[in-house]
Formats: structure tokens, sequence, C-alpha cells
């Protein structure tokens, strides 16, 4: 295809930045079920030479180029015709030498079902991004990334996403396989439970960013949940770029001592956002940037199935990572992804910068969290972890305790802490919570740390840091300050490794979301 042709086309496609190409067709010949049929096999599309096939199965091989400015989503319609037991694909492209700081060609792969392509994703079968280069699905197992289920007769869709597209173009080679036979049965999904034993009202640790196989991790839900034990978590979510096919990976991974939501990292062109906690099996469609004003309705798709919206790294460095869409929709925001670094810093002043309005009385802040975003070794899961005040070790609970910002957020279960603030009078509150006091009667911050050796404690305010000490060698002890309500509008704490970078304050090692100060306007 000329790249004049995809341009018009992808004008042609609107906002969302989609490319139907022509159909492929298995309907020369339908082999029985392990009868001789691989010889007749129809030709390539755009170029494309004959497929390879075995008995009872055929294939056919569709190649092509997409220039630069190519859409975001080119789609590959293939006719299943009936009585196909399995669908198979693999697919490649070329990567050119590029000059240094152009990016390359990177090439994401998932499918649609006959149900079809439309946003919202009732025709959707799996993705697994750029992790894969070859898929299977059939009724009874699939390529973790992808759902098994039928493969029903009608007109599937491979969906293609030119994530980056060097300037040479990039070419693409994919082979569509169909095995046909009886479908065999699909086993109904196990899911895990939405609660575990816990200890009533207490500080429940999680991390609610992880990825194994199913996507572009590579640790399997065994060794993740292995790790979270060891890590001293009570929670963890599962979280795949794009796909729910993990959430029933789980069976016989969860415990008394573990409890395993279910949620997705949806991953746009135009950042990622950690869907936590949503109901099992439920989609959230990816397809869309910031220009299409299409956030709105699908950050209320999290929530009608009783998940978080939570943007994920807002200024992390990789293409697409950086949040576009605005906080208005967020119930809570990752400023400390993985181990803490710049980006984490330029994330936490910005989180900070909205918590003045707040100050002012509204109910309407947004919670700090903090996740791993554990892939693979060396990854650390739980480094860092979101610590929850909740009512039990339930999903509700949980999500209710982040949402409403009952969080403190630590490198390791090493760390310990406690935070509050006091008032003349006796008056106290904790985290999230607002001590309506006078503006001109003292308030008493005191922060109680553990397990933190070498580090600096610190008292911020809507001023910023007004107060710093180092925590005695044992990295265990008591820190208290003073101020009014008329200098400060809300009191957090950060507890913090030495410098490692000039000009730079020195890595995190805990946090604490706001106490707020003062009566309500």
């Amino acid at each position: 295809m000329e790249r004049r042709d995809v341009l018009r086309l992808s004008a042609v496609a609107g906002a969302t930045g989609a490319l139907t190409l022509g159909r492929v067709s298995f309907a020369d010949a339908t082999p029985a079920a392990g009868q001789p049929g691989g010889g007749q096999h129809g030709g390539g599309q755009h170029g494309g030479g004959p497929g390879e096939g075995g008995p009872g199965e055929q294939s056919r091989r569709v190649t092509g180029h997409l220039p630069t400015g190519a859409p975001d989503f080119v789609y590959l319609p293939v006719e299943v015709p009936h009585g196909v037991r399995e669908i198979a694909v693999a697919y490649r492209y070329d990567k050119p030498t590029v000059p240094e700081g152009t990016p390359g060609n990177a090439c994401d792969i998932g499918i649609f079902d006959e149900r079809g392509t439309g946003l919202g994703g009732a025709g959707f079968r799996g993705w697994s991004g750029g992790a894969r280069t070859e898929f299977f699905l059939r009724a009874d197992e699939a390529t973790p990334g992808y759902l098994p289920g039928p493969v029903n007769a009608g007109t599937w869709h491979i969906a293609l996403g030119p994530y980056t597209i060097a300037p040479q173009g990039l070419s693409y080679d994919v082979t569509v396989t169909l095995r046909y036979g009886p479908p065999g049965p699909t086993p109904a999904p196990v899911h895990p439970p939405e609660r575990a034993r816990g200890r009533g009202r207490a500080w429940y640790r999680g991390d609610g960013h992880l990825h194994s196989v199913h996507s572009d991790g590579k640790r399997t839900p065994a060794e993740i949940a292995a790790l979270a034990r060891a890590a001293g978590l009570d929670f963890i979510n599962t979280s795949e770029h794009n796909t729910t096919s993990a959430h029933r990976a789980w069976d016989g991974l969860w415990g008394d001592d573990l409890l395993i939501l279910t949620g997705e990292e949806v991953t746009t062109r135009n950042g990622h956002v950690v869907a936590m906690g949503t109901d099992p099996e439920v989609f959230i469609d990816w397809r869309y940037r910031a220009r299409d004003n299409a956030f709105g309705t699908y950050a209320r798709a999290i929530r009608r199935a009783g998940g978080l919206v939570i943007p994920a790294h807002p200024h992390a460095t990789c293409i697409g990572c950086h949040w576009k869409f605005g906080l208005n929709d967020a119930d809570a925001v990752e400023v400390w992804n993985g181990p803490y670094t710049p980006d984490d810093e330029i994330t936490l002043a910005e989180w900070d910068n909205t918590l003045v309005a707040h100050s002012r009385g509204r109910a309407d802040w947004l919670p700090a969290v903090g996740h791993s975003d554990a892939h693979r070794d060396p990854d650390v899961v739980g480094l860092p972890q979101t610590v929850v005040l909740a009512d039990d070790l339930s999903r509700r609970a949980l999500l209710d305790g982040i949402r409403a910002g009952r969080v403190w957020i630590a490198e390791s279960s090493k760390v310990d802490l406690a935070f509050s603030v006091t008032g003349e009078r006796g008056e106290h509150a904790g985290i999230a919570e607002r001590l309506e006091v006078p503006r001109r009667a003292k308030v008493t911050a005191q922060l109680k740390v553990s397990g933190a050796p070498g580090c600096t404690v610190s008292f911020l305010t809507d001023q910023g840091l007004l107060y710093s000490t180092p925590l005695p060698a044992s990295g265990s002890g008591t820190v208290s300050w003073q101020t009014t309500p008329d200098h400060a509008a809300y009191i957090r704490a950060e507890v913090r490794h030495p410098s490692t970078t000039a000009g730079l304050p020195g890595p995190m090692a805990a946090m604490t979301n706001p106490v707020f100060l003062g009566r309500r306007r």
C-alpha cells in the first residue's frame, strides 16, 4: 500500500486511528479433521506467497508495508469457516537501522473474534503487545495474554499496533493458520475470592501494579505469589497490559495470607492507567488518545466494574508512557513506580500541587499510591508497596481505603511508621483526615518510624519542606514538629535516604498522604 493511500485512509478512519486491510479467505478448501488439506492454500496478500500447512490445517500469509504516519491500529480481517478448532498467528516485521535518537520499528499484535473490533471490546480475545511473535487460541486453552473459547465462524480481525515506525517504514509479515476438528470444552474460569482472613481493621500492605507472562513479564503467577509472600504483602493486583487473561491464572495461589485482586494496565498511546480491583473478566479498552476525549468513558467503565482509576508512572520516559489525560477522572495517582527515580520526583511534585484545592475544603482530593511495576528479575515485588488502612482484608475494604487516601508508601515491609497531628485540646487526626481547629491554634505533627537506618524525616506543607531532621543511627525514632493552620494547609511526611545525585533529594524510603488542617470554609 502506498504512503498516500495509508494517510488518506487514516484520515477517513478519524481520531481513533484505525485502518482495515483486505480480507483473508479460507473458503476455497475446508479440510475435515485429520484429513489432508494442507496443500490447498491461497496466495498471500500485498505480495505474500503461499502458506505452510499440515494435515487438517490451512495457512495464509499476508505481507505489507506501513509508512510513517500510519494509523495506530491496522486490522487484518480473516474469514473463519465452520469446523475450526484452533486459530494460530505468527508475525514478524523488519527492524532497519535508524539514526540515534530516532524511534525504530515496534509493532504490537492481538486479535478480535467474530463479534467485531468495536470500542468497548465485545470481540476482544487477546493481546500480547510486542511481547510475543506468535500465539494460538482454542476452546480449552490459549497462549498467555489470550482468552480460550470457541473459534466460531465469521470475520475475525488480527490487530496490528504499529507503536513506532522508522523513517524507512515498517514491513510486516503475518501468517494465519486454522486447524480443524472438534472444538472441545471450554473450562469455566476460576477467579480469586474477594476476601482473605485478615486482621480486622488494620494496615495492609500491597502491590497493585505487577506483570506476568500474560503480558510482557517473565514471571509466572506462581512465582509472583511466592515473591509477594516473601515481601510481606497482604494483597496484590494483577495488571497485565490490555488483557484480562491472567484473571483466571491464579487458581491455588491465593490463601488466608494473600488476597489477589484482578485488574488491567490500560496501555494507551498517551499514558497508562492501572484499573485496580475490577470485576474478573471485565476488559477495559485502550484504543484511544487524549485528543479523542474518550478517557472519561473508560474511567467510568472501570468504576462500574468496581475498580479504581490510577494513572501509572505519569512522567516515565518510555514512548507513550507520559500521562496526557489529566487527573480529573482519577481516583488516586501512582507517584512512586519501582525504584525511586527523578521521574517519580516530578510526579510527586505535581501531585503535591493538587493538594491545595482540598485545603479549601474540597472532599475529592487525589491520594498517592506506590507500586513496583515488576516485570522480571531483578525487579523487586513490593518495591514500593502501598500500605492501606482497611476495615478488613477484602477487595471492597482495600479499595475504599485507597479511595479515601488512608495510605502511606514504603520501600519494603522492613519500614514501618505511624503519622498523626494533634491539637492543643487533644484533637487528633490521622492520614487522610482533617484536624478541625482554629487557624491560630498550635498543632503538633508526629511521625514514628522504624526500619529506616541512615534516613532523614521531613515534614512538608503547602509551602514546601519546612522541617527536616536525621533519624538515629538505628533507623528508628519519633520526630515531632509544631505549626498552625494559618501557616500550613496540610502536613505530610517523607522519609528519605541520603542524596545520590547533586541537586536532587535522596531516594524515598517512605512517605505519607497528608493530614489537612483547619476548619472547612
